[in-house]
């Protein structure tokens, strides 16, 4: 039972690391926004064209899937055993964010299907389909001049800052690669890096809810 719990873990941390990649990657592009449409719309296309990232998208969706059916198992297993989080024992002194993993990381599925139905399905779906699909650059403007819009990613990315600033450490320690020396600066650099995504992702829907969008 040992032996399948840890594997769980691990398996959790491996899609959470791709995770993570992609996070990052996506934030990249999404800034793009930010310079100009021309900019926004030559990554789109880039994106659109690339091989390699059409391959990568259905591995990052499995990879999402994996990580929350993993999530919600170790959840139950470990409250029923303990009452704490995945990775924190009964005499540890527990964040906020480890004790809500699983409320958070549920909290960016839901709105994450949202998302999708924003962007995703009117723009790189219909392309798979064949058709041409909404501008990239007008869609994100239409979405985000819309304040219950930007109000829902503005929690939305509150949402997956939490749940980073405790994964990205969690990540390293499930995976054995770090040791009690490094831990602090792992949870450190945990906090800095969710900080500077949620900065990154929160700048795009204000930037165009202020109005600062070409026209």
């Amino acid at each position: 039972m040992k032996s399948s719990s840890i594997g769980r873990k691990l398996v959790m941390s491996i899609s959470g690391a791709f995770l993570i990649v992609f996070l990052t990657l996506h934030l990249a592009i999404n800034l793009t926004s930010l310079i100009s449409r021309e900019a926004y719309e030559a990554a789109c296309k880039f994106m659109d064209e690339n091989i390699l990232i059409q391959i990568m998208v259905p591995v990052l969706a499995l990879g999402f899937i994996v990580h929350i059916a993993m999530g919600i198992i170790l959840t139950i297993q470990n409250r029923k055993a303990r009452g704490v989080g995945y990775e924190v024992g009964s005499k540890t002194k527990i964040s906020w964010a480890s004790r809500n993993m699983l409320a958070l990381g549920l909290i960016v599925l839901g709105l994450l299907v949202i998302h999708l139905g924003h962007f995703w399905a009117k723009m790189q779906l219909q392309h798979f389909m064949g058709n041409e699909g909404e501008n990239p650059y007008d869609l994100v403007k239409t979405v985000f001049t819309n304040g219950w819009c930007v109000a829902m990613y503005v929690i939305w990315i509150l949402a997956f800052t939490f749940h980073i600033t405790h994964g990205f450490w969690s990540m390293f320690q499930s995976m054995g690669v770090i040791n009690n020396k490094w831990l602090p600066r792992l949870k450190t650099i945990s906090v800095i890096y969710s900080h500077v995504i949620m900065v990154g992702y929160m700048i795009i829907p204000l930037y165009f809810f202020l109005g600062f969008g070409d026209a």
